[in-house]
């Protein structure tokens, strides 16, 4: 496997609209920890299509993890021209550090917004461009990733294409691991 695309959540889904929210940092740890080991086995490329949430926040972990793994590239995939338009500064200042450290970027329909139609044709190219999908998702919690498991799991089907799922459950043991290592937690 040489390429994964890495998708979840937009962060408002997820009730978090602030970078410093705890949680922020378990799903970053969750991200680390799958990249990590799919490189191990040979991964080259992480792609996602930059939008807020996950996506980026994969983003930040592959630019880190090429510290370790300097062949590791990214490459941000966007469904339109500037979907960065209509957010606020703070957030197009983030979404631009990311997107300025990618190797690799491209519009796919290489135009502004103009139907939702772009949308599903990214989640296809995205899929159809990559081995496996890596997606933070509940199944109990309907969301935005669901539009990328349905190309994903019906190329599962024909292809064999993998789909490697981080679970609240996953979340939840790094926030155990982590407040564990507290030396304050076990007095």
């Amino acid at each position: 496997m040489k390429v994964v695309t890495v998708t979840g959540y937009k962060s408002h889904e997820l009730g978090i609209f602030d970078q410093k929210h705890p949680w922020v940092t378990y799903i970053k740890k969750a991200l680390e920890n799958k990249i990590s080991q799919l490189v191990e086995e040979g991964l080259e490329w992480v792609i996602i299509s930059g939008q807020l949430g996950v996506e980026l926040w994969a983003g930040e972990v592959t630019i880190s993890l090429k510290q370790t793994y300097p062949d590791l590239k990214l490459a941000i995939l966007t469904p339109f021209l500037n979907q960065e338009d209509r957010w606020n500064e703070k957030t197009k200042a983030y979404y631009q550090e990311v997107y300025q450290q990618a190797d690799f970027t491209e519009s796919i329909t290489k135009r502004e917004y103009t139907s939702p139609a772009q949308l599903k044709l990214k989640n296809d190219y995205l899929i159809a461009k990559s081995d496996a999908l890596v997606v933070l998702y509940d199944e109990e919690k309907q969301g935005s990733p669901s539009y990328y498991l349905t190309p994903a799991k019906k190329r599962q089907e024909t292809e064999g294409y993998e789909i490697f799922f981080i679970t609240p459950d996953d979340l939840e043991m790094i926030d155990q691991e982590e407040r564990e290592a507290n030396p304050d937690y076990w007095n």
